[in-house]
């Protein structure tokens, strides 16, 4: 199955990125946010707490969830049911093994095993079963990558008050030097900022990107899981259509009926 850039989520990010550089350029510059132990507190405790929390395979695996989450498959579901109803047909005409020439030419997995325990002659009801195994251990592995992008989002505003709180402390160190209150202050609010940034411009949008994400892909299961149960029962073809429509939403089922 192919993959495709999301290109909602590709928008949104240079569209965030332009506006917090752009008013940062119009306020005074780009010199007075960059500070290297703030860095150095946000991102690094965010990660360090990140890894106290999950196991080091799935934070070092970090890069790959983000690149699958900015990603969508490129099966489009309508085409999906247009392939059900021709099987459909296929089976009531030369029974279900007639099917078996298509296996090799299918791309999703999912549909391929379901499709290959329909023509083995597997029981409906244990059929169900295990392509239901299949879409609960999807929705288990997406889950726990939902979970690390709410930790990082949680942890990284408060790293970024940790920050500010130790730039603070060395601001009121200093005190009798009433010229470095203002640089120090500057640079003790500049941890929050990274941290803001980090949790509600990255991590927590790509949380929900991925629940999204979870929530179409298990809605497409789901509507193979259907379709290949008609055809198995020898359903009409009409029928199978019906039934896997009903997974669309209305527009989308209004324009296939036009067409």
């Amino acid at each position: 199955m192919k993959k495709a850039l999301d290109l909602a989520t590709l928008i949104g990010f240079f569209l965030g990125t332009a506006a917090i550089l752009g008013s940062i350029m119009t306020a005074g510059g780009l010199g007075g946010f960059i500070n290297i132990p703030s860095i150095l507190i946000v991102v690094g405790g965010t990660f360090a707490a990140v890894m106290i929390q999950f196991p080091l395979q799935d934070v070092l695996g970090i890069t790959g969830i983000i690149r699958q989450t900015i990603q969508h498959n490129a099966s489009n579901p309508q085409e999906t049911i247009e392939m059900m109803v021709k099987f459909a047909e296929e089976a009531r005409k030369d029974g279900l093994l007639a099917l078996e020439v298509h296996i090799k030419e299918l791309d999703d997995p999912f549909l391929k095993t379901g499709l290959q325990l329909a023509i083995d002659g597997t029981e409906p009801e244990l059929l169900r079963d295990i392509l239901d195994v299949e879409i609960s251990n999807l929705e288990e592995r997406h889950k726990r990558g939902q979970n690390m992008f709410e930790a990082f989002g949680a942890f990284a505003p408060a790293f970024g008050m940790i920050g500010t709180l130790i730039g603070l402390v060395f601001m009121l160190q200093t005190m009798s030097d009433p010229s470095s209150i203002g640089p120090s202050m500057a640079v003790a609010l500049i941890t929050t900022f990274y941290g803001a940034v980090i949790a509600n411009f990255i991590f927590l949008p790509l949380g929900g990107k991925l629940k999204e994400r979870t929530k179409d892909e298990v809605q497409m299961r789901e509507m193979v899981v259907a379709g290949i149960l008609s055809i198995q029962s020898g359903d009409n073809p009409r029928l199978v259509e019906q039934k896997l429509m009903a997974f669309l939403p209305p527009k989308d089922r209004k324009a296939e009926d036009e067409g």
